[in-house]
């Protein structure tokens, strides 16, 4: 039963690879600019900002299997290989401290890695206080609160692993964020916001029943497919619109060739948006277009140094 349900468990490990995934991208973002004046990459500085971003995944998984467990949430969904929680906590419920202890020890961890760059570089503050005070902020909240608000709760993964974590590790990396960055932050910002989306449509009705509202259940699980296409639509046209006008460079494209998991994966939930074995393999492909297109897009970067 302990190697089934290891105490780690909360922290929905195959989980956390979306986060080197997105952070390559901010990393490389950087390193391409600095680059452009002739400087190089700080490693350590560039770990530190990883070893963070993971941190904070860490803690926003912990402390929603915590209080999926409290709320009895965990009981009632229908578990597949992309949602519906580790099922560790109702498994050995022992561990619900242990969950909850790492949950807020991976929050101070990420809490102190910021500090730490504010402290050793003042003049950072003004633009990274602002980021970490909101990341901070959707950790705490996404579960207790945001999941109430289903636009919110929509797009606050998406500026997690998007706008948050792009624009806190170019500040860090470069010493200034950039309106370029920004509008870069929109690919894994569209992506990720769908990479949720998709997984909350097995749980709509065990989400109801404790007072959710996620996108799925406001709309409806077909109604909630055009949002899904619509996301693909913004993330791929962001990346074609800033090559169109010289932000990034030309082998950044290299993330276009996501494009066509995106449109099997909308596709296959627009057929079976009320299949849950059907959906599965849509639930797959946005996987894979999550983990894929934001690395692709970083070898582009990287190539072009």
């Amino acid at each position: 039963m302990a190697s089934e349900h290891p105490w780690w468990g909360p922290a929905r490990v195959p989980f956390l690879l979306l986060t080197p995934a997105c952070m390559a991208l901010g990393v490389a973002w950087s390193a391409w600019q600095l680059a452009q004046q002739g400087l190089s990459l700080n490693a350590l500085d560039a770990l530190l900002c990883v070893l963070g971003a993971l941190a904070a995944h860490v803690a926003v998984n912990a402390l929603n299997e915590h209080h999926d467990f409290r709320s009895g949430l965990d009981q009632r969904t229908q578990r597949t290989p992309f949602s519906g929680g580790s099922g560790v906590l109702p498994a050995n419920p022992s561990l619900a401290p242990v969950a909850w202890a790492m949950g807020w020890g991976a929050l101070l961890f990420t809490v102190l890695t910021g500090l730490y760059f504010v402290v050793s570089r003042p003049g950072l503050l003004w633009d990274l206080a602002p980021l970490g005070l909101v990341g901070v902020a959707v950790v705490v909240s996404y579960t207790p609160w945001l999941t109430r608000h289903p636009w919110l709760c929509l797009m606050a993964p998406g500026l997690g692993f998007g706008p948050l974590m792009l624009l806190g590790t170019e500040v860090v990396l470069t010493g200034a964020m950039s309106w370029q960055g920004l509008a870069l932050s929109v690919l894994p910002f569209c992506l990720v916001n769908n990479l949720l989306l998709l997984n909350q449509f097995p749980d709509v009705e065990a989400d109801q029943s404790v007072g959710r509202r996620t996108l799925p259940v406001l709309l409806g699980r077909l109604g909630s497919v055009p949002v899904l296409g619509l996301q693909y639509g913004v993330a791929f046209g962001a990346v074609l619109l800033g090559l169109a006008l010289g932000w990034w460079p030309a082998a950044t494209g290299l993330a276009v060739l996501g494009l066509p998991l995106a449109v099997s994966a909308w596709q296959r939930a627009q057929a079976h948006a009320d299949d849950l074995p059907g959906l599965q393999p849509a639930m797959a492909l946005n996987v894979a277009v999550n983990l894929i297109t934001p690395v692709l897009a970083a070898l582009g970067l990287a190539l072009s140094i």
